[in-house]
């Protein structure tokens, strides 16, 4: 006799269907991810803007981030700085200054997005790896996960605080950290390519592929520091579009059409 199970993940009804009533495959990650941290894209906030901020993508994020909020997941949020600077395109100040902008362009950034967070009925923190006054708390581990646990969604900005680590690192880190299930890379592109799609109107995209593989072959998926973290303390991620319809939840209910790094 056939059994049928039901469950209702992030409003997606799935019926499965079999005698051991197992979920799919596609659908078992995201059934079972419980805090999970979404490294944001500079770009990919600023929208066709390419710079500042388009406060309709902004919205069309936190409506999505809220579905799961009310679904009980915890959500960590990195942004990255991209919006406003970048810093290593230029020649002529110090690395050191041209990072320490970097990363107060992301202060800006979770500052912003989390009072847009606020706008559509979520409760927000901000933290820092150092003192910005009254405008943020530093960060600590203890304080991060107690705010998680109350239901906050909680904006990780400043980079680790230091020069020569990218967001993308700092955004590893602190998954790691925090104990996240999983890191989820929303993206001005949709997924991993064998090479720049903007360049090369022939390249291929992964469905899945291994951190070893990302690391071995180069590719942009995040920097060599952030994938060697995700190797050594088995931190997966789901890489993909943000401005595709729907994207963050969709990745969450499993109808996922990024890549998927496995560790």
């Amino acid at each position: 006799m056939t059994n049928e199970i039901t469950y209702d993940i992030l409003h997606v009804r799935i019926c499965v269907c079999g005698e051991t009533g197992r979920i799919p495959k596609s659908f078992e990650g995201a059934r079972q991810m419980k805090r999970v941290l979404l490294k944001l894209s500079g770009e990919a906030l600023a929208g066709d803007k390419k710079t500042g901020f388009d406060e309709a993508t902004c919205i069309g994020v936190a409506n999505q981030v809220k579905q799961l909020v009310d679904q009980g997941i915890q959500v960590a949020i990195v942004t990255g700085g991209g919006n406003f600077w970048r810093g290593r395109t230029s020649e002529t100040i110090d690395r050191t200054k041209a990072d320490q902008i970097g990363m107060l362009a992301t202060v800006m950034n979770c500052i912003y997005v989390s009072d847009i967070f606020r706008h559509v009925g979520m409760k927000t923190e901000v933290f820092t790896p150092f003192v910005c006054g009254a405008f943020t708390s530093l960060f600590s581990k203890d304080a991060a996960v107690e705010a998680l646990e109350e239901g906050k969604v909680i904006f990780f900005a400043g980079g680790t605080g230091h020069p020569y680590f990218s967001t993308d690192t700092g955004a590893v880190l602190r998954a790691i950290e925090i104990e996240a299930d999983a890191m989820l890379l929303a993206k001005a592109i949709d997924g991993i390519y064998d090479s720049d799609p903007k360049v090369n109107p022939e390249a291929k995209k992964y469905d899945e592929i291994s951190i070893q593989e990302v690391i071995d072959q180069k590719l942009a998926a995040v920097d060599l520091t952030a994938s060697i973290l995700c190797l050594e303390n088995k931190m997966p991620m789901l890489v993909f579009g943000l401005n595709e319809e729907n994207s963050i939840v969709e990745t969450m209910s499993g109808t996922f059409t990024g890549t998927k790094v496995t560790v």
